[in-house]
């Protein structure tokens, strides 16, 4: 699947665990399509990611969504997705959306 709105930055700590970053910043009539953006790839690691759960509580992958609006002008929605996971589930998240 390629992304259109989300662009994904990833990162890696000393515990193994791989982050990825997207952040987006759309006009009103983008937001929807951010949204469901957001929902496939959030669906994709739901069915084919394994547990969700904190990776040091045992699962393979988490997310975190932060949303918000900017005043502008012009004004703006924000998004902010961070997905993180094992080192099985970030090579199936890079395969999967080309990131």
């Amino acid at each position: 699947m390629s992304l259109r709105w989300l662009d994904f930055d990833y990162s890696e700590g000393d515990d193994d665990v791989g982050v990825f970053d997207a952040l987006a910043s759309v006009l009103p009539e983008h937001a929807d399509a951010v949204r469901a953006e957001i929902d496939a790839v959030l669906a994709w690691a739901q069915a084919e990611g394994g547990r969700r759960a904190p990776v040091g509580e045992g699962g393979e992958w988490d997310a975190e969504l932060q949303q918000g609006q900017d005043a502008g002008p012009p004004a703006r929605h924000e998004f902010g997705l961070t997905i993180s996971g094992t080192a099985a589930f970030c090579e199936a998240f890079r395969s999967r959306f080309s990131v």
